[in-house]
């Protein structure tokens, strides 16, 4: 999808698009504006966030501008305008249901993680082929028959589903998906998927984040040994004396 297209919601009200580095720096700014708001602060600046964040101020009044939230000069940001506007931006404000397909160990955990609902995402029933787990509940959602998503995503108007099963099912699943009318899709298998380009695709992809965090630590005990605690394993090597 173009990233630049204008887009409209239902009510015919546009929806503007920003950068996808503008839209990860956003919840952490939604986090630190409900920590600020704890701490029994009324206004914040971009200043207190960049601070925080160690990030250019700058940048942070950039990316609040996509909000739509207007700051006060020498005051700032009144904090409850700013935390409502940043969740309505993201549409924390609403809950979204989802349907997701792939009842296994990663989506059992995703089906009992009760956070998500608290960013606007509430999976509301499970999917899966294998007959031991249709019919059973997990963390209080029921699993269905895969065959009947299309047919239930549409009478439900579901616009998201969570993906979650192997790699070599997972674009049988999205086609299903994208019959049934879901338009938004976050995928946790390790392939790329190929849907219409209505349809918004987000990966996941563990294996490369966890490749990326590997080579980051292989590359510091490298460079800085010491300093990390560890002692590479050339020095480590006993000498063993007749």
């Amino acid at each position: 999808m173009n990233l630049r297209t204008q887009l409209k919601r239902p009510d015919g009200t546009i929806l503007k698009i920003v950068p996808e580095p503008t839209l990860k720096r956003l919840p952490l700014y939604h986090r630190f504006l409900k920590e600020w708001e704890l701490a029994g602060h009324k206004t914040v600046s971009c200043t207190d966030i960049g601070r925080d964040l160690d990030l250019d101020p700058t940048q942070v009044r950039k990316d609040l501008e996509s909000v739509g939230v207007a700051g006060r000069p020498r005051v700032g940001y009144i904090l409850a305008q700013l935390t409502d506007g940043l969740e309505k931006f993201l549409g924390w404000n609403n809950i979204n249901d989802a349907f997701l397909v792939g009842a296994g160990s990663m989506g059992s955990a995703l089906l009992g993680y009760r956070k998500f609902e608290q960013c606007g995402l509430k999976i509301v029933t499970a999917f899966d082929q294998d007959p031991a787990k249709i019919g059973a509940k997990i963390h209080g959602k029921h699993v269905l028959p895969l065959a009947k998503l299309p047919g239930l995503a549409r009478r439900m108007q579901i616009l998201i589903g969570i993906i979650t099963v192997p790699a070599e099912a997972a674009q049988a699943v999205a086609d299903l998906m994208v019959e049934g009318g879901i338009r938004a899709i976050w995928n946790f298998a390790p392939i790329r998927l190929h849907t219409p380009e209505r349809v918004i695709v987000h990966n996941e992809d563990l294996y490369c984040s966890l490749a990326g965090l590997s080579q980051k630590l292989s590359t510091t005990l490298q460079t800085t040994p010491q300093e990390s605690g560890f002692k590479s394993k050339a020095t480590t090597i006993p000498s063993h004396s007749n």
